[in-house]
């Protein structure tokens, strides 16, 4: 079967399974200590994820992103566009064609629909993302072209601090 299908198939399943982390109702508080965080298909096993509002499967949602320190999501596209806020820690965001940005907690980013982009951890990061509809991944090679998860995981991208962004086999 092919990959990409599969990780289609996948991706809402992997999303169903963090929709019972959560049940905040009308109102309430959502800590990271306090939140369940699962690995999601088609994504890097370095990051997981706790839903702490609406259906990522759905539309609008808001997930808290864990990152072990050194992870790295590879070069890749969503449907929707994204604001970004990350609670803790410290990583780097590249777009396609633009330079890295260091961004520390506090920091905002605004990530348009189907824009390219790649975020690395450089330390134990806490990022929260709020997709404005449903959440989805679509991975690219050097040239932009859509490929499998599984290639796209096999090449992760490290940040080393004094010589920025590298790709590694």
């Amino acid at each position: 079967m092919n990959t990409r299908i599969l990780c289609a198939l996948l991706l809402p399943i992997g999303l169903a399974s963090l929709l019972a982390a959560q049940d905040m109702g009308a109102m309430g508080v959502a800590s990271p200590a306090k939140s369940k965080f699962v690995n999601m298909p088609g994504v890097p096993p370095c990051m997981t994820v706790a839903v702490l509002h609406g259906d990522p499967s759905k539309g609008p949602s808001t997930l808290l992103l864990k990152f072990k320190p050194g992870c790295s999501v590879p070069w890749h596209w969503h449907t929707a566009a994204e604001n970004l806020v990350l609670a803790s820690g410290a990583g780097t965001a590249q777009m396609k064609d633009g330079q890295p940005m260091a961004m520390k907690a506090g920091d905002y980013l605004y990530l348009a629909a189907k824009g390219i982009h790649r975020f690395t951890a450089n330390t134990a990061v806490y990022l929260y993302d709020m997709p404005d509809g449903a959440f989805d991944i679509h991975y690219v090679d050097a040239a932009g072209n859509e490929i499998p998860p599984d290639k796209a995981l096999a090449a992760q991208v490290k940040v080393h601090p004094a010589a920025g962004p590298t790709t590694t086999h």
